[in-house]
């Protein structure tokens, strides 16, 4: 049966949905579409609902119904917790967001929290965490001794478990709740703390806590794909590293461009020299940049950019 998360409420809806899944389960994406049509005439006003029939209509090559049906989702529910905004820009029917909506990210992460660590690593094959602390530790030495890490985006806490024998201190910051849960379960930070990376840093929460320019190290792994432009991010980051301080994080490579590029999997990819400015435009010096295989998706690679930035003087 639907799950409680994605029910409408209404008995003979929910039934049609269940229906409506099991066709497009078995790729018959027209039919499943049709069926949740019907169930949304019961229940008009269910946005859970318009979204999965944006979904069915748009794999079965219904682009405008599907386009219909995502700015009904936008309309019920303006805060854009499916993150609809983001695949009418997928469909090409409006422009990219420079940023995704904030509670989208947070409900995708805090629905995402339980099962992160087993889907990421054993069936994606995620390797940022690894990667990341092995570059860090290239340019630092294996025994180099951080006296403060900033863990930015520390999701279920994957990479500071990598870099906590380098840390002295370990700190991490999430937007989701549910990911913070599951990094303190790991029991290697000294403090976490709810962060929204979006915002100036006044009101990002990053400095809640603590003081500016305290950072040893700042790390942010798989996290800005997240944040789009990073218009926020890399002013938040100088703020935070003290001055001759790390910066370590990984992008999705777009290759090629200026601008970064919405993907169909709703992140965002970065090129390499729009991260390059940014660094120069708030105050780092690039220290190495590496290029690899950050995951799988689909069954096809994803390519990353690794990058060790240092805060100037």
């Amino acid at each position: 049966m639907t799950s409680p998360h994605f029910s409408s409420g209404d008995l003979i809806a929910d039934r049609r949905a269940d229906y409506a899944r099991m066709f497009a389960e078995s790729g018959e994406y027209a039919e499943a579409a049709e069926l949740m049509e019907q169930a949304l005439e019961q229940v008009p006003g269910w946005a859970a609902g318009w979204f999965r029939l944006a979904e069915y209509a748009e794999k079965s090559g219904q682009k405008e119904a599907a386009a219909t049906a995502l700015r009904k989702v936008i309309a019920l529910d303006p805060a854009d917790i499916f993150g609809a905004g983001l695949k009418l820009a997928v469909l090409g029917v409006t422009e990219a967001p420079a940023t995704p909506p904030t509670p989208y990210v947070e409900r995708l992460f805090d629905d995402y929290a339980d099962r992160f660590d087993t889907a990421l690593v054993e069936r994606l094959e995620y390797t940022v965490p690894q990667t990341l602390a092995a570059v860090v530790r290239k340019y630092a030495g294996d025994d180099a001794r951080f006296g403060l890490v900033s863990d930015i985006g520390c999701g279920t806490g994957l990479f500071g478990v990598e870099i906590r024998s380098n840390a002295v201190r370990l700190e991490g910051f999430d937007l989701s709740a549910g990911m913070l849960t599951k990094a303190g379960e790991k029991a290697v930070y000294d403090h976490l703390a709810q962060a929204d990376l979006s915002l100036p840093a006044p009101a990002s929460g990053l400095f809640a806590d603590g003081p500016e320019g305290r950072a040893d190290l700042v790390s942010a792994a798989d996290v800005l794909m997240y944040l789009g432009d990073l218009a926020e991010v890399f002013p938040s980051v100088a703020r935070l590293a003290r001055p001759g301080g790390l910066f370590a994080f990984s992008v999705e490579d777009s290759g090629p461009g200026e601008t970064p590029r919405l993907r169909p999997s709703l992140r965002y990819a970065h090129p390499e020299g729009f991260i390059r400015r940014r660094l120069g435009e708030d105050g780092f010096d690039l220290l190495t940049v590496e290029r690899s295989v950050i995951r799988r998706d689909a069954g096809e690679p994803v390519h990353g950019l690794l990058f060790l930035a240092r805060r100037r003087a």
